[in-house]
């Protein structure tokens, strides 16, 4: 049977009253939803639940009581940084670097040099005695240098000429064949001293003057009297200096070697005084216009390096003595010392 329309009827209207006419029911009207809260649907549909929208994955959304959903920013996880293969290697080449600087700086561990002051020549000749020698030893590793002193009236066999004083070495050598005389001193203090010597520096008593000098002057503090100088505080030019070392007026020459240390000593702490250091290029100038040496450059900041650490109070000084020698006339007339070798190299032992 048709309904009103002529439509033939459907399984869900065979339910349906036939004396009534049937006409399809009209879908429930959606309600609006209210302001601010959750829409509300036909009560024939279930309440479907919306999906999050879709974020990176550093952000999550959170279902709110109202039904809609929050952005929620996920807590960050710290994490260790990450370097790069470029940084990796810088870094390691800054290692390597540091290693192979304090390596060389540290070794060798000790580097010997003789230092010799010749006496008053014509500048364009060496041919001179020996007024000053000097052993001295740097050592990084123990943060401390050592000097020993050595009389220049002791009596040596010196390599070719024979037994002589040690300070004509250098005087033989240079007459025969000019730049020789530092090797000789080398070769009759090894063959004598059984002392190896590594480098040599050679200053003329002129540039020992310029050094001064060009520090503007020297201050000394003295305890005792010395050089002529009674106990006080002095500021010494380059003239008065050279005098100071050289003094032989009032005691011989195991104190004039005791001067010459000293005024080594008070030359370097006032170089390590800050207020100095504005004279250093006219310092260093001077100092390289008045030597000749045979240390390479790339010895100089191992020495420099030393010198700094140790500081004045770790510059220690030695001599040979009076006990150590024996005083002599030659058959010439001349008063030379005669070493006591049993003392002296056990005293070269026990420094170096």
């Amino acid at each position: 049977m048709n309904d009103y329309y002529g439509n033939a009827p459907n399984s869900s209207d065979l339910n349906q009253d036939p004396t009534q006419p049937h006409y399809p029911a009209p879908p429930a009207p959606e309600r609006p939803a209210p302001p601010g809260g959750a829409p509300v649907y036909p009560p024939s549909q279930p309440a479907a639940i919306p999906k999050p929208p879709t974020a990176p994955r550093s952000t999550q959304f959170r279902l709110g009581p109202d039904g809609r959903y929050y952005r929620v920013r996920r807590p960050r996880r710290l994490r260790p940084p990450r370097l790069s293969s470029g940084c990796l290697g810088f870094i390691f080449i800054s290692l390597c670097l540091c290693l192979s600087t304090t390596i060389y700086m540290l070794v060798p561990g000790r580097t010997n040099i003789l230092l010799i002051g010749i006496d008053y020549a014509d500048p364009w000749s060496t041919v001179a005695r020996t007024d000053t020698i000097m052993l001295t030893s740097f050592m990084p590793l123990q943060r401390s240098v050592n000097l020993l002193s050595i009389p220049r009236d002791l009596w040596v066999k010196i390599p070719g000429v024979g037994e002589n004083r040690i300070n004509t070495a250098h005087f033989y050598a240079e007459s025969q064949q000019p730049g020789s005389g530092p090797q000789a001193v080398i070769d009759t203090i090894e063959q004598n001293f059984d002392f190896k010597i590594d480098y040599y520096l050679r200053v003329r008593f002129e540039g020992f003057r310029d050094i001064v000098d060009a520090m503007g002057g020297v201050d000394i503090t003295l305890d005792k009297p010395m050089a002529g100088y009674s106990p006080g505080s002095y500021h010494l030019n380059g003239r008065k200096a050279l005098a100071f070392v050289r003094d032989r007026a009032d005691s011989d020459d195991f104190f004039r070697m005791s001067n010459g240390q000293f005024m080594v000593k008070s030359m370097l702490r006032n170089l390590l005084n800050p207020l100095k250091w504005p004279r250093l290029p006219f310092v260093i100038k001077a100092f390289f216009d008045s030597i000749d040496t045979n240390i390479p450059l790339t010895t100089w900041p191992r020495l420099l390096i030393t010198v700094a650490l140790s500081g004045p109070n770790r510059i220690n000084n030695y001599m040979i003595t009076r006990e150590m020698t024996t005083p002599y006339i030659t058959d010439q007339g001349a008063n030379v010392l005669l070493p006591k070798w049993d003392l002296i190299r056990l005293l070269i032992q026990e420094i170096f």
